[in-house]
């Protein structure tokens, strides 16, 4: 443990669905206080942003350090079903390049407890490997005296169907009870010019700020047990959301109402208080940010970069991304620099609003197709509502924060254009490797002939031994101290491993030989890799016997 003793410990608080509605960012309708204390102490971000506008693909290129188009994972969600659209090739679970883990394995490997509470959503099931703890009691208590922690939490009541009625949240969430009067006045709120200004709109809005003031609860009660625990200087807490909150035209979309997210860093004695960057971010950058302040290798193939800490690299761009949103089929690609962003769509001929049942339980959406029908549209509130889109869009999202005067057409512009584009087309020539293929076809490949690949199961092979390996149904005894090596045969395969003997194991991640110096050991192991099923268990015991030649 000495190795590790003088890391710093790391906080993760994640909200969903969640713009930078709070009073540090100079909302006045916010109330935020827990969160803005947290921002006194810290650093805010200014410009940062989400890989794409809804929390699935979202979350997995976060897992990995890796761009969702990059390993497949770009399509929300892969498990995804509708009984009317049984021609789509789900469910399954993604299946990234071999090499490709969750970014929190190489902190376990540095000793480093894990925790996750509870949210995954990764496009595929957490390996056994990413966590030491991952559940709803998930907790950095829980870990060895001194052991330094990465603690994730998980706020899930910002989500965009936290503002539908009672009635639609019901259908789809029967546990859920949150019937509340409102406490945020609805004529206060400030809707975007894209949205209808009508009464039910602005209870919908007034209904997410105090559920982003019930998320500041939240916030300062972690921020408390963090305090209680006498921890607050050795640990560098990251405050972010998913992705944009979960209005229409923001949520799913490249729009910066969409992509754009708050993020708020403190590190006590290092990043000055109070201050605010414009530094350009990335989600996808958090993994190796973490990895980096934990003195962690980076592996080589991660695409996201440290934005902090002494290995930081200044970011000029983000790219974000849309494809298949549940039923509906797309390709949005976009690129932002600190002022404009471009967006190509690969689908001009297709209307902005597509058949995805999930988003049309938002009443504001309801409202958009009520005055659509009416005829009582008007201005920028038709925009959501188009039925074809340009190929390119261009925004001068200073000037234009709501991104509602396209510029790709004005000639004033042509110099900016011209630019985006060549990046975008750089960064998809890199990264986007699976968004041109078929969606049929790369599962057929993730999975050939429709099944779910499954990991080989580990092998057990004593270090000193003639033999290469152990039957796990065999018991060995050995004459002299030994230890066991683990193997699987699935390329990328990483192995979990425990010597507990319960019904309910704690799974460590195999990093080396384990030792077998005396009496008996029996040790079980599963290995593991991203998109396949897991091993069955393997088990084998050994029991050391001095001087005695048995062999194995």
């Amino acid at each position: 443990m000495s190795a590790t003793q003088n890391r710093p410990n790391i906080l993760w608080i994640s909200l969903e669905d969640t713009s930078p509605r709070f009073g540090c960012y100079g909302d006045p309708l916010a109330r935020t206080p827990q969160i803005d204390k947290l921002a006194e102490k810290g650093t805010i971000f200014r410009n940062a942003f989400s890989t794409a506008g809804v929390c699935a693909p979202s979350r997995s290129a976060i897992i990995t350090g890796m761009y969702q188009t990059s390993i497949g994972t770009h399509h929300m969600r892969t498990e995804h079903t509708n009984e009317y659209t049984p021609e789509l090739p789900t469910p399954y679970f993604a299946v990234p390049p071999a090499h490709v883990k969750p970014f929190t394995e190489y902190l376990r490997a540095e000793g480093y407890y894990c925790t996750n509470n509870w949210k995954t959503d990764y496009q595929f099931a957490p390996p056994l490997t990413a966590w030491d703890e991952n559940s709803m009691n998930a907790h950095w208590r829980n870990r060895e005296p001194e052991q330094p922690f990465f603690a994730v939490f998980n706020y899930i009541c910002t989500h965009e169907s936290s503002m539908w009625s009672d009635m639609i949240r019901k259908r789809y969430y029967p546990d859920q009870e949150r019937n509340r009067p409102l406490v945020t006045d609805p004529d206060k709120v400030t809707i975007p010019p894209y949205l209808p200004d009508t009464p039910k709109s602005r209870q919908t809005l007034a209904k997410h700020y105090d559920h982003i003031a019930e998320a500041d609860e939240y916030v300062g009660e972690i921020l408390r047990q963090l305090e209680e625990d006498g921890l607050t200087e050795n640990t560098i807490v990251f405050l972010w959301s998913d992705h944009g909150e979960g209005l229409p035209r923001a949520k799913r979309w490249p729009y910066d109402a969409g992509i754009r997210v708050p993020l708020i860093v403190r590190w006590p004695g290092v990043l000055e208080e109070g201050q605010i960057s414009e530094q350009m971010v990335s989600l996808v950058d958090l993994g190796p940010t973490v990895l980096s302040l934990a003195g962690a290798t980076l592996p080589y193939h991660l695409e996201g970069q440290p934005f902090i800490g002494p290995e930081a690299k200044a970011r000029s761009y983000v790219f974000a991304t849309r494809d298949r949103y549940d039923e509906a089929y797309d390709r949005v690609r976009a690129v932002r620099d600190g002022r404009f962003k471009y967006i190509r769509n690969y689908y001009p001929e297709k209307p902005y609003l597509l058949w995805i049942p999930f988003s049309h339980q938002h009443p504001m959406l309801q409202e958009l197709w009520r005055l659509k029908q009416s005829g009582q549209l008007e201005g920028d509130q038709q925009l959501l509502l188009q039925n074809k889109r340009p190929a390119e869009e261009l925004y001068d999202c200073i000037q234009d924060p709501y991104e509602t005067c396209n510029l790709a057409g004005n000639l004033a512009y042509q110099e900016e254009l011209e630019r985006l584009r060549s990046e975008l087309d750089s960064w998809c020539s890199k990264y986007d490797t699976w968004g041109d293929v078929a969606e049929v076809q790369m599962v057929s490949r993730m999975w050939p002939g429709g099944a779910q690949p499954q990991t080989a199961a580990p092998i057990f092979i004593p270090i000193n031994s003639k033999h290469p390996g152990i039957d796990p149904t065999v018991q060995a005894s050995v004459n002299e101290p030994t230890m066991i090596m683990l193997h699987s045969a699935t390329q990328g395969a990483s192995i979990a491993y425990s010597l507990d003997e319960g019904p309910e194991p704690k799974w460590k991640l195999y990093t080396g030989p384990i030792p077998i110096n005396e009496g008996a050991a029996v040790i079980r192991a599963k290995a593991v890799r991203i998109g396949y099923k897991d091993s069955v268990e393997a088990a084998a015991s050994f029991t050391l016997i001095n001087n005695v030649n048995m062999g194995v």
